[in-house]
């Protein structure tokens, strides 16, 4: 007869009860990140070049005779609660700066609903401007814009600028960069005739052109150093994309693909670049200036690595041009070409070639901070993947427009392919070395192995055998850091491409394989107070926090032994966006889902499941849950999120994350079957 323990004791926060709370005598400090500051000196000349106040509402705008060298306006607004839209500046046909109410419903590319007043209403500030486009001359409107209620004072007068560089569209309000996009194509310089403000808001409005060249302030972001795990960058639609790493000379370097939008700036193209974070013990974290920086229009970049080659902190990337450009206009076919005619790459200067830059090049850089780009394409993949294999040799891996894996003498030229059918492409894979193995991890789903002293041909597929470290998050790069320890850092999908960063560590077991575990140095902050929940009441109807860590201990009465955790909403949504956690022992397999139904059977990576989406998925082949073990499980709730993230790990061995959109945990319960659950602890996140 089966034990089914269904334990249901009430407690609550307000009354105390069954619940006790003690005081651990100090907040838990998690890793920081010394943020870059965001405030920016915007020297506008003395005189613009057009001019409207109170006095003069409507007026003639000068001849810009080279719209490619950009133009900047500077105005004073007066911000209130917006009735109905109501047009700020407006210059017909090119620009509209707009106040108007946005749906606090809609996320799609803005998410301007992570910030919402206090009345649940989300007025935003917009600037469109209006671009031809280069390739095929159609008129696109790319709109910056903020949620007001990131403001630290939303209304009243505020000083806000709008910058156009021609490789930039970017909002300034009260000299702090708020949202940007990527420009593709230029206004219609012949439209720039007429422009007016509304004086219910502009007090005065003026343009300069050129567009004026702002300059970051020194020192870091003042107030303002966020946790490591789960960091998302600052503003209110500003995710991680692709994660690729490296650790020289003592130091960790995180390269991350900056987005904006889930993948839709630079009109849907990506317009992603490499921004660069560092440590050299895990806990201290310094930004840096971006390392890929995008400098012309028809720069995308995509995902490479990290790598040194003669002595030199190296890393490579991809143009991904032909989103913007049909391939016969790119320097593709050249690369092609020569790659037939010679069995080998080429070593080109884009600068000097007639197609638009496409493929494979690399930024190098001598003091590990700053980088600055080569200009060679050596390579007509657009996601290079370089490594240099355990016997020194110059490899790489070839993605997104190619495959196969090559090998050269120099990063500049002269790649000659090993094999052309493995690994069969992908968007990112990565090889990784540790002790008698070697691993490539590509891109999303896949994973090989070989002992070291085999041959490339000797890999094996790790996912067929339901061995793989695939834990929800999204392109993992694997990175050998000090103590023999690896490292796995990629970020979580949530509403699109793009999302926070996550990091976990890499444990190595007996032939090979390899499990997960949370980082000691980047556990989160909590707070002083830990509630503890006795043994024979584990339903919790007030939690103390919607974001906290919760630990306990796990003793298996048999092998076919099932446990979950059950994550709520308030009581009024009953299980609506409810996630449940399982674990079966007999199976040693691991889930997220939806609540409700304790027999769900999610599928793992092997069999067809999607742990990437970091939705509903199982893991498969647990390790030592056989055996008394302990669960540790971070639920962190943010606005910016519409939801919140779960990160749970399995005896210190596994790991798995998931995100469950509109969820705000505020009750929680446990199902037990022949599995004792012990010292439960509940600790509020501290931020």
């Amino acid at each position: 007869m089966k034990k089914y323990v269904w334990i249901i004791g009430l407690c609550t926060l307000m009354t105390g009860g069954m619940i006790s709370c003690e005081q651990t005598g100090s907040e838990q400090e998690g890793a920081r990140i010394h943020l870059l500051n965001n405030n920016w000196n915007l020297n506008v000349p003395a005189v613009a070049q057009a001019e409207l106040n109170g006095d003069s509402v409507e007026g003639t705008l000068p001849v810009l005779s080279d719209i490619e060298k950009g133009f900047t306006i500077k105005c004073k607004v007066n911000l209130c609660t917006p009735t109905f839209d109501r047009h700020l500046i407006e210059i017909p046909g090119v620009l509209d700066v707009c106040l108007k109410q946005y749906n606090p419903f809609d996320r799609n590319k803005q998410n301007y609903p992570a910030y919402k007043m206090q009345d649940g209403t989300v007025p935003v500030l917009e600037a469109g401007l209006e671009l031809k486009s280069p390739v095929d001359g159609h008129m696109e409107r790319m709109t910056v814009g903020i949620p007001l209620a990131m403001l630290e004072q939303p209304w009243g007068e505020h000083e806000v600028v709008l910058n156009f560089s021609g490789v930039r569209w970017t909002m300034y309000v009260d000299g702090q960069l708020l949202d940007n996009d990527f420009p593709l194509g230029y206004p219609l310089v012949e439209k720039m005739e007429r422009w007016k403000i509304d004086t219910t808001f502009v007090s005065q409005a003026e343009l300069f052109y050129p567009a004026i060249q702002p300059e970051r302030m020194g020192g870091a972001e003042a107030g303002l150093q966020p946790q490591v795990q789960f960091w998302t960058p600052t503003g209110h639609n500003a995710w991680v994309g692709d994660v690729v790493s490296l650790y020289h000379d003592g130091t960790y370097h995180l390269f991350y693909l900056y987005d904006r939008r889930g993948h839709q700036s630079k009109f849907g193209r990506g317009g992603h670049y490499f921004e660069h974070l560092s440590t050299k013990d895990f806990r201290h974290w310094t930004e840096h200036e971006a390392a890929v920086p995008i400098e012309e229009q028809w720069e995308t970049f995509g995902t490479g690595t990290p790598f040194v080659f003669n002595n030199q902190l190296c890393i490579s990337y991809g143009y991904h041009t032909t989103r913007i450009y049909p391939r016969e206009e790119t320097t593709l076919p050249e690369l092609y070409k020569y790659l037939e005619d010679n069995g080998h790459t080429g070593n080109f200067d884009r600068h000097q070639m007639s197609g638009v830059a496409a493929g494979s090049s690399y930024s190098v850089s001598d003091d590990g901070i700053h980088f600055r780009k080569t200009g060679v394409l050596f390579h007509p993949c657009e996601n290079p993947s370089i490594y240099v294999d355990p016997k020194g040799n110059l490899k790489m891996l070839a993605n997104y427009g190619a495959r196969g894996t090559w090998a050269s003498d120099s990063v500049s030229g002269g790649w000659r392919c090993l094999d052309e059918n493995f690994p069969l492409g992908g968007d990112c894979t990565f090889f990784f070395h540790w002790g008698d193995y070697d691993y490539i991890i590509g891109g999303f789903t896949r994973l090989w192995i070989k002992p070291t002293a085999q041959p490339d041909s000797a890999y094996q597929d790790m996912v067929a055998t339901g061995t793989d470290f695939y834990n929800g998050s999204c392109v993992p790069t694997i990175t050998e850091i000090f103590d023999n320890r690896f490292v796995m850092a990629g970020w979580m999908w949530m509403k699109a491409w793009g999302g926070p960063l996550v990091i976990h560590e890499l444990v190595q077991l007996p032939e090979g394989r390899i499990g997960t575990k949370w980082m000691d140095e980047l556990l989160p902050a909590t707070s002083t107070e830990v509630t503890t929940i006795p043994e024979n009441s584990t339903k919790i109807e007030t939690l103390p926090s919607n974001s906290f860590l919760l630990t306990f201990d796990v003793t298996p009465i048999t092998s076919g032994g099932k446990l979950s955790v059950c994550l709520l909403p308030s009581i009024d949504k009953g299980m609506q966006d409810a996630c449940e956690w399982k674990l079966d022992g007999a199976e040693k397999r691991a889930q997220y889902s939806f609540a409700g139904d304790w027999t769900t059977r999610e599928r793992s990576l092997r069999e067809g499941g999607a742990p990437q989406q970091g939705r509903n998925y199982a893991i498969e082949n647990l390790i030592d849950t056989d055996q008394p073990f302990r669960v540790r499980m971070v639920v962190k709730a943010s606005d910016k999120f519409d939801g919140s993230l779960v990160d749970t790990e399995i005896a210190g061995e596994r790991t798995m994350v998931s995100y469950r959109e509109k969820l705000t945990p505020e009750r929680m319960q446990f199902r037990t079957e022949n599995m004792n659950i012990t010292n439960i602890r509940i600790t509020p996140l501290a931020d």
